[in-house]
Order: C-alpha cells, then structure tokens, then sequence
C-alpha cells in the first residue's frame, strides 16, 4: 500500500475558500477508481507553520500512485484547481 499525503497553504485562507479546496479535493472521490482511501483534513491549530488543509490518499501500488499523478480528472481538474489557489504545497509518500 502506498500513501499519499499533501498539504497545502492556500493563498486565501478565509474560511470560505478552505471549504470550497476541501470540497474540490473531495470531489475525486468517485472519479479517481485507483484511490483506495480519501480523506481532507482542515488545520484546528491555525499557527504560523500550519498548512491549511491536508489530502490522505492510499494506493495498491505505486504504478497506481503514479497512474493517479496523471489522470484526465485529477491532472486536467484538481491540479490546476489547487495550483491557482495554493501559494505552497508540500508531499509525502511511503510505503507501508
């Protein structure tokens, strides 16, 4: 199983946009058949080394995983979603 984690620190974070990136992000569920788990988290802490949301997904494989990276729903929607809207992104991903 491979994990996917990624947290972004949004341009705007006013709450309004955190729900609409949240919502965005959720929205693969359905659409993306190779995620095996989907989960956004919003930040509670709010400091100033919080990242506003964190997406968890989790792959078969890392075939999968890269599958993922370029698929028509997320590459062609999510990605430039959350490029436009984010001013930092950082990942993981590690097999367990």
């Amino acid at each position: 199983m491979i994990t996917h984690i990624v947290f972004f620190k949004l341009k705007d974070a006013s709450p309004a946009n955190i729900e609409a990136a949240k919502a965005k992000l959720l929205s693969m569920d359905g659409q993306v058949d190779l995620l095996r788990h989907l989960e956004v988290g919003v930040d509670v802490i709010r400091s100033e080394r919080s990242y506003d949301l964190a997406l968890v997904t989790r792959f078969d494989s890392l075939a999968d995983l890269q599958a993922y990276q370029v698929h028509p729903y997320h590459a062609g929607d999510i990605l430039p979603y959350m490029r436009s809207a984010c001013a930092s992104v950082v990942a993981v991903d590690y097999e367990s």
